[in-house]
């Protein structure tokens, strides 16, 4: 039998009682969220069915139907496929923002190496100015020592040429002014030599008178 030929109202009320256990099917998927995917893959295929079967039998309820169900499986479809977007959107904002904040995390740790090596390093450079500062002080210290000492060496050397010089010309003097007492004493020595030698001369001579008296007295 050819379906053209039967009145539409016979095909409308045959789809009727077709689509009728279908239509239980789909009471039985609505439990379903609206993004399952059986749901949606049910709803989407008899919403098609609905928009054939209306524009065959140019049904509008029917075609009517068809789209609302057609394009409310789209809407979720496009639904959660823009939240699939979304949702990688946010990963990948996620993503950035993690990376965003670990280099800058990583850009403080750099900073923070970086003052403390400068600080380090500023506070090697103090040590090493401090050091130098105390060797170039005992190196000036021990020059002025060295200086002083070579000074003092120096004072002394005079002072002793001086005293030296002082002692020569004081010993000189002394030798000067004990110069005619020496002479005086000389003369004196000689005097009392001469005296004593006299003297001798004549105990000698009175021993001798006397000698001659005995020997005239003894024949």
């Amino acid at each position: 039998m050819n379906l053209t030929t039967l009145p539409k109202s016979v095909l409308r009320l045959q789809y009727k009682i077709a689509r009728f256990p279908l239509g239980l099917l789909e009471q039985q998927l609505r439990f379903l969220p609206t993004d399952a995917p059986p749901r949606l893959m049910y709803e989407r295929g008899l919403g098609m069915l609905d928009g054939i079967v209306g524009s065959v039998l140019d049904d509008q309820e029917i075609a009517t139907r068809g789209a609302l169900a057609t394009e409310r499986a789209e809407a979720v479809k496009r639904a959660e496929k823009l939240d699939a977007q979304a949702a990688a959107e946010k990963r990948a904002a996620d993503a950035e923002l993690r990376r965003t904040r670990e280099r800058a995390e990583a850009e403080q740790e750099a900073a923070r190496r970086d003052r403390e090596k400068e600080v380090q390093q500023a506070r090697e450079r103090a040590q090493e100015r401090a050091k130098q500062a105390e060797k170039e002080a005992e190196q000036k210290k021990a020059a002025e020592t060295a200086k002083a000492d070579q000074e003092a060496a120096a004072k002394r050397r005079a002072a002793e040429t001086a005293k030296k010089k002082d002692e020569e010309r004081i010993s000189k003097a002394e030798e000067e002014a004990a110069e005619p007492a020496k002479v005086s004493l000389k003369e004196a020595v000689a005097k009392q030599l001469e005296a004593k030698e006299a003297e001798e001369r004549a105990h000698d001579a009175g021993e001798v008178a006397e000698f001659e008296k005995i020997e005239h007295k003894n024949p």
